[in-house]
């Protein structure tokens, strides 16, 4: 018995010695962790005071701290920013309704101010602005080392005044010269069509405003005779979460649509509902390299359901979450960061690597066979000649074409012609319809 005594004695002493050494050694970590922490500051105000007292122009604190935020910001990522009372200001304008600008949206690719895309029917889209294009100058500004909200501040001012971008565009022998002027820019953000003599439903979401799931919702349920849907979300920039999420649920009836995942926060999950799903009609969603945020969460969504069939291009790859947080008392300054990252319902992330289509279909027009071929057989010939040499004579009167006004509810035969992506979209809807 005294043995056994002697023995607990022995553990518990060694259990207790145990403790407390990884106890010290907790206290040894946080004395280091602490001391790191303090030489880190003291070197950062060094540097300020060094800059303060010897750099070869006069600056005030103030101005070299923002200049620190600033710069601490733009290596984080190319989302997060520092902004001071002008551009804070400016974040705040709403773009819900109308804004003077150019209908430009625009993002940092590995330091260079590029164009996500321009909105439907603006300033920007008119003048033949693209995805991807890269903004060199704005006006006479160099737009290197210029953070994302100042370029932003930039473009945006007056209705009726000019503004003149130097881009740099792929294939482009050197740089182009594209003058703009400003607008209220109305943001029409869903629309649809028809396409002639099928039963397809075209539904156009140019942005994610508030109303975008209502109006999709709309248009479905007034087209409920409908065989298939075509969803594109080509050049569209991004815009709500929880309209990307109601959109996604207008077409699936249960599963995680997305999740956020960030170092601060816990795991939060999106899901999808039987209750909002309102059609299981074959579809497919067109996207480009102008489809962002949003609209990458709405179509990797689809895919990873095996809801829709993606086509054309890959997007943009821009799948972070960002908060406007104040850093002053008086709340004139602030920051915007980077907390989380979008994850779609396989697990796989969108931020910098985008959607791949499950088919790729470039821009353009589609090869078919053009209306006056002259393949014509020996036969025809000699007839076909007298007929060209009347009309050169002014003896055959050309005709002239019977200009209409284009219907712009439906989607015609010419207008698949023009468009390589929506033409391929639609025979593969076809054929998703003839397989259901």
């Amino acid at each position: 018995m005294r043995n056994i005594n002697m023995k607990l004695l022995l553990i518990m002493m060694l259990f207790f010695t145990a403790v407390t050494i990884q106890a010290k050694e907790q206290v040894v970590n946080i004395n280091k962790d602490t001391i790191t922490r303090l030489e880190a500051l003291q070197k950062l105000t060094k540097v300020i005071g060094t800059v303060e007292k010897y750099y070869v122009d006069e600056l005030k604190l103030n101005e070299i701290v923002n200049k620190a935020l600033k710069g601490l910001m733009q290596e984080l990522d190319a989302h997060s920013t520092y902004m001071d009372e002008k551009y804070f200001k400016e974040m705040k304008i709403q773009t819900a309704g109308e804004f003077g600008g150019l209908g430009i949206v625009v993002g940092m690719r590995d330091g260079a101010l590029t164009v996500i895309s321009p909105i439907d029917d603006t300033p920007a889209f008119k003048a033949g602005i693209k995805s991807e294009d890269i903004i060199l100058k704005i006006d006479n500004k160099s737009t290197l080392n210029m953070t994302l909200d100042e370029a932003v501040g930039l473009m945006r001012g007056k209705p009726k005044t000019k503004i003149t971008l130097t881009i740099v565009r792929k294939k482009e022998l050197k740089p182009l010269k594209i003058d703009i002027v400003r607008d209220i820019i109305k943001v029409k953000s869903v629309n649809s069509k028809i396409v002639e003599n099928e039963k397809i439903l075209y539904l156009r979401v140019a942005s994610f405003d508030k109303n975008v799931t209502q109006s999709l919702k709309k248009f479905i349920q007034e087209h409920k005779d409908t065989k298939g849907i075509i969803l594109d979300l080509r050049n569209n920039p991004g815009g709500l979460l929880n309209q990307a999420i109601g959109v996604v649920d207008l077409f699936v009836d249960k599963g995680v649509i997305v999740s956020q995942k960030g170092r601060a926060q816990a795991e939060e999950k999106h899901y999808a509902t039987k209750a909002n799903t309102i059609t299981k009609v074959p579809m497919v969603v067109l996207v480009n390299g102008g489809s962002a945020s949003a609209s990458e969460i709405v179509s990797g969504a689809l895919q990873d359901f095996k809801r829709a069939v993606i086509i054309g291009q890959k997007t943009f790859g821009k799948g972070s979450v960002q908060v406007v947080l104040p850093i002053t008392k008086d709340q004139t300054e602030g920051i915007k960061l980077t907390i989380a990252k979008y994850y779609l319902p396989s697990g796989r992330t969108i931020q910098a690597k985008g959607i791949t289509p499950d088919i790729i279909a470039y821009p353009g027009e589609t090869a078919h066979k053009p209306e006056n071929d002259f393949s014509i057989k020996e036969a025809d010939l000699k007839k076909h000649l007298e007929v060209e040499l009347k009309k050169a004579e002014g003896k055959e009167p050309v005709k002239k074409e019977n200009v209409k006004n284009k219907d712009k509810k439906v989607i015609k035969k010419e207008d698949l012609e023009k468009d390589n992506q929506l033409n391929t979209g639609l025979d593969v809807l076809k054929a998703l319809i003839l397989m259901k």
